[in-house]
């Protein structure tokens, strides 16, 4: 077993290295929708391209309307930094949150594909400015905006939205984590990181699931941490980092999304460096994860390390 695990490991990382098919797009997010999954992630010099598949194995593209874009400069906020998208579908229409010029903001589209825009060209209103968007609308229909502010680190906060997205209802502000562990300062840096949120919902627990140190450093890695609110207060888990170089063997593993596949299985989709010499182009990863029972207390996130892949176009 242990020698079939190794093999699958470095056919993947060749693969990675050798293989000009590698999709390398950043902070990665993966959104299913009547039988297709789309990729978006950080990446497109203009904007956000998109590939898809049928099965999460083989992807096309860039597939997205505008040239492979599914978000293009000048049909919505920003001109540069596009970083860190997240795609979700509420009464009919698919909207995009995401990083740009270092502030958030919310387009909408008919189609996955795009176009993704706005009416009015402008960010999420802020004084800070703020990165890493993860809209969660809760089962009361609630909307929150999980979202990082860069203020004495990487911070990672809550609000909650306002129903048409234009903005966060300012009274409901509250930092949810910064780095505060060994294992998310590796590097015992001045500005400290934990960024790339995103939430799940599991048997009434709130799982909020994040990145920390700096995204350059080989030690980029995910956690999680649980209430019973989305406000908070937090519980950071003792089983922390459930996904880093230690069990999966390659530099940068973090800032992801999960997604479940068409049998309900549950998947996390991520980055990793471009090599063990280069950050960049970071390439994008998956892994099949799921809740294990941990007796009387609440369900641990694990991943299964043998299913670690890179993501190739067809």
């Amino acid at each position: 077993m242990k020698l079939l695990l190794l093999t699958s490991l470095l056919f993947s990382l060749f693969s990675a290295f050798g293989n000009n098919d590698t999709i390398r797009l950043a902070d990665p997010t993966v959104f299913f929708h009547e039988g297709t999954y789309y990729l978006y992630g950080t990446g497109g010099a203009d904007g956000f391209l998109v590939y898809t598949s049928k099965d999460l194995q083989s992807w096309s593209g860039p597939a997205g309307v505008n040239n492979g874009y599914a978000l293009l400069k000048g049909q919505a906020y920003g001109t540069q930094g596009f970083w860190a998208p997240q795609v979700f579908y509420y009464k009919n229409k698919f909207y995009m949150a995401y990083t740009a010029n270092e502030h958030i903001a919310i387009a909408e589209s008919n189609n996955p594909l795009g176009p993704f825009v706005q009416k009015e060209l402008a960010a999420l209103p802020a004084p800070v400015k703020q990165i890493d968007p993860f809209v969660f609308i809760d089962d009361d229909g609630k909307k929150y905006l999980y979202h990082v502010r860069l203020q004495e680190g990487n911070r990672i906060f809550v609000a909650q939205l306002k129903d048409d997205f234009s903005g966060i209802e300012d009274s409901t502000l509250k930092e949810c984590i910064h780095a505060t562990a060994l294992w998310e300062n590796t590097a015992s840096a001045p500005w400290p990181v934990t960024e790339g949120p995103s939430i799940l919902k599991h048997k009434g627990l709130y799982y909020l699931i994040y990145s920390a140190n700096d995204f350059r450093n080989i030690n980029y890695a995910v956690g999680y941490a649980t209430s019973k609110s989305p406000y908070g207060p937090w519980e950071k888990s003792a089983d922390n980092p459930f996904l880093s170089l230690n069990n999966l063997h390659y530099n940068g593993t973090g800032h992801g999304d999960f997604v479940k596949d068409s049998k309900g299985k549950l998947n996390y989709v991520f980055h990793a460096h471009a090599s063990d010499q280069k950050v960049s182009p970071r390439i994008t990863a998956i892994v099949e994860s799921s809740f294990t029972k941990n007796g009387d207390s609440a369900d641990v996130i694990t991943i299964q390390p043998n299913t670690f892949r890179f993501l190739l176009k067809k």
